[in-house]
């Protein structure tokens, strides 16, 4: 669902806001198989599959661990994109098939690319007591869709624009650039608003932008957004103006890229062109050896749901 809100008025003059601001709010799905917990989806939509290259945002908490038993996802495969994790609250304890054992705390990116095929678990730690954050993914380009395995970890130094405290994790802005490379075009950051400021973010005009407000509401470009939408914006834009009005920290997580012309096929855990690319991984993932073993998680992985009884069509986002 969303809404949109032109820069023009009826006069054709450009507001005030500047950018034409398309607004998708959530909608709540279980993650995790039988231990599920609640996140809240924002991207893909039936209007929007894509920002740039990322095709897929979840938001999740503050959950009170004690009461929602917080994240235990059991092992599960990827094919085709990149996952990007990055916490407001809470620990997350990582392991993947490529061996990597790390933890995702708050302030701090991780990273894990799997091209032709991995497999991992994600597992809140037993000292989080509130879980909190986002869950991204990035389509991988054609060329690059069947790369090998990959896990990244880096903690953005903070930078201050005026009123905003701001954390690149991916990209450039705000003249901070993140190491952690890509292989499209993206940004990926943080931004914590002051109470009654306003920032305005140099941004590339090759950029399309999303805006997910986690915390407060904010003014994007003139459109007001309030906790967990998604604001977005499309390319042609030099600048973004931010406003927090209220009288308490705004805070929200900024991704964008060049357009992806590419048309995907999303299904499950999996990122495709075709269904036949779709319905080999969900075979290797229930018969065969191609996304490795998780080592050091106590249970079983979660079994492939069956695919629709029609065929996995390709999507994209209407330009």
């Amino acid at each position: 669902m969303g809404r949109s809100t032109p820069s023009t008025s009826a006069g054709g003059q450009e507001r005030a806001g500047g950018a034409r601001v398309e607004v998708l709010t959530p909608r709540d799905v279980p993650l995790g198989g039988p231990r599920a917990m609640t996140v809240r989806r924002t991207l893909p939509q039936k209007t929007r599959t894509l920002i740039g290259a990322w095709c897929f945002i979840d938001h999740y908490g503050p959950d009170d661990v004690a009461q929602t038993g917080g994240m235990d996802v059991a092992p599960h495969p990827h094919i085709g994109l990149q996952t990007v994790s990055w916490l407001f609250s809470g620990e997350i304890e990582h392991r993947d098939s490529m061996g990597s054992h790390a933890f995702v705390r708050p302030g701090e990116l991780n990273l894990m690319t799997g091209g032709h095929g991995i497999s991992h678990t994600e597992v809140s730690t037993p000292g989080t007591t509130v879980l909190h954050g986002v869950q991204l993914w990035v389509a991988l380009p054609g060329d690059h869709r069947d790369t090998g395995r990959d896990f990244r970890h880096h903690a953005p130094e903070p930078v201050r624009q005026g009123g905003a405290v701001i954390r690149v994790f991916l990209g450039t802005l705000a003249g901070d650039t993140s190491p952690v490379p890509a292989f499209t075009p993206l940004l990926g950051a943080e931004i914590v608003l002051d109470p009654h400021t306003t920032t305005t973010l140099d941004t590339d005009p090759a950029f399309e932008h999303g805006l997910l407000v986690d915390q407060g509401s904010i003014r994007m470009d003139g459109t007001l957004l309030s906790g967990a939408e998604l604001g977005c914006t499309g390319p042609g834009n030099e600048r973004m103006t931010l406003a927090n009005e209220t009288d308490a920290p705004a805070r929200a997580v900024l991704v964008g890229g060049t357009p992806f012309e590419e048309r995907i096929v999303m299904w499950w855990n999996f990122v495709g062109r075709t269904h036949e690319e779709i319905s080999q991984a969900r075979e290797d993932w229930e018969h065969g050896t191609r996304f490795g073993v998780v080592e050091g998680y106590d249970g079983d992985r979660i079994p492939a749901p069956q695919l629709p009884t029609t065929r996995l069509k390709p999507r994209g986002t209407p330009r």
